[in-house]
């Protein structure tokens, strides 16, 4: 899984700080609330819980996207995640 090898790439630079390390952080914890999400239907705090999480982990692509394209590129293709629709 791509997780491990991002792991020894951010555990490297030991800076749990990078936005990289951040939205990587945010991406399992959503992974982790969608999957409780499909068996708990009617858990509407996780709901709302789940909502911030996404928009943090937008603001923080947005910043990324805006300062280093190539690095936010990367960032997408590693977590296989879809890139946000810029307006």
């Amino acid at each position: 899984m791509v997780k491990n090898a991002f792991i020894s790439v951010i555990s490297e630079e030991e800076n749990r700080g990078a936005v990289e390390f951040q939205v990587f952080r945010f991406t399992n914890k959503i992974r982790r609330l969608t999957s409780h999400l499909e068996v708990h239907k009617k858990d509407y705090l996780s709901q709302r819980g789940l909502r911030k999480i996404l928009g943090k982990r937008q603001r923080l692509l947005a910043y990324l996207a805006k300062k280093n394209r190539v690095r936010y590129k990367e960032l997408i293709g590693q977590l296989n995640i879809r890139e946000t629709k810029t307006r």
